[in-house]
């Protein structure tokens, strides 16, 4: 292993060869990036691969990921979603997360994609977490772009609680018509932005890379956001079960990967196996106990077997050109 290779890498910081950019969608609305030019030094470039964080998401969580790609050959990018992050809001306030319609964001990773494609070296790997996840599956079903593989962790197929996705989508439908739409869903804190104390306990058994998060909130405060709009929720009981209509996950043929875990308490598990038994070319890599809804966030033991399973799956299924 090469010296750069083997330097620490701090989560606290841009990496030196990683610049932030914006890029504008069809409609005007300038959207952040990050790129790592190249592919790692004195390494010739592995392929592309283009990650997209989850709802309230920011990609600054996910630098260790990035960078240790980068790393291993990979010329990297990552994008916010439009309404989140840096990337402004689209709701009455600065905290409560709204969207209008999910295809927006499709429309946007639609109209991205192919830029980004012919500006990078293939093979091109689309990834993301969670809401990132399940966006970037709906718009492959939709035929909206056109990866050499699909990764995703933890995506959002379906909500852990006791209500069954139909049921969820009348509730919120019938919560969008008596109220603004752009209120929020769930309680967050008595002082807007703060962090709930139990939250860590939704997302990783990491102290240090849960930390991470919170000083990123602190030193880049337009990154923060608490709970999503009723809007949202009602978008995405549609869109969840939009992806799993008869015959959706059947077409795509595009090798996916999907890592999950059975303790998840926001993600169903149980619909990420579904997804993984009706997409024809699936491989799921499962968790348990040991790992929580941020798996690329978690301990070292779990992250470092996610990490290796991602790789082990790129150089079988998208060797390097």
């Amino acid at each position: 292993m090469d010296a750069a290779a083997s330097k620490p890498i701090d989560r606290r910081a841009i990496p030196a060869d990683a610049t932030e950019s914006t890029w504008a969608a069809p409609d005007g609305f300038l959207i952040r990036r990050i790129d790592w030019s190249g592919g790692g030094e004195g390494r010739p470039v592995r392929g592309s691969i283009l990650f997209f964080p989850g709802r309230g998401d920011h990609y600054e969580k996910y630098l260790e990921t990035l960078e240790e790609w980068h790393r291993a050959g990979w010329r990297v990018t990552a994008s916010d979603w439009r309404g989140q992050a840096g990337s402004g809001r689209l709701g009455n306030d600065p905290v409560t997360g709204h969207i209008g319609d999910f295809g927006d964001w499709v429309a946007d990773l639609a109209a991205f994609w192919p830029q980004w494609k012919a500006s990078t070296p293939g093979p091109h790997i689309l990834a993301g977490h969670s809401m990132g996840g399940h966006l970037a599956l709906r718009a492959l079903e939709e035929r909206k772009v056109d990866p050499d593989a699909l990764v995703l962790s933890a995506p959002m197929l379906g909500f852990v609680g006791p209500l069954p996705p139909a049921v969820g989508q009348l509730a919120a439908r019938l919560m969008c018509a008596i109220g603004d739409r752009r209120r929020p869903a769930w309680k967050w804190s008595e002082k807007p932005g703060e962090v709930p104390a139990s939250r860590q306990a939704l997302l990783t058994h990491d102290d240090q890379r849960y930390g991470d998060e919170l000083w990123w909130r602190e030193h880049r405060p337009e990154l923060v956001m608490g709970p999503g709009s009723w809007g949202w929720v009602e978008q995405a009981y549609d869109s969840m079960r939009g992806i799993f209509a008869p015959g959706k996950l059947e077409s795509v043929t595009t090798p996916v990967l999907l890592l999950g875990t059975s303790n998840d308490k926001l993600i169903s598990m149980k619909a990420i196996e579904a997804a993984a038994q009706r997409l024809p070319n699936a491989t799921l890599v499962r968790f348990g106990d040991e790992a929580d809804h941020e798996i690329l966030r978690e301990v070292d033991p779990v992250r470092d077997r996610a990490m290796a399973a991602i790789a082990e799956f790129l150089d079988r299924v998208a060797p390097q050109k």
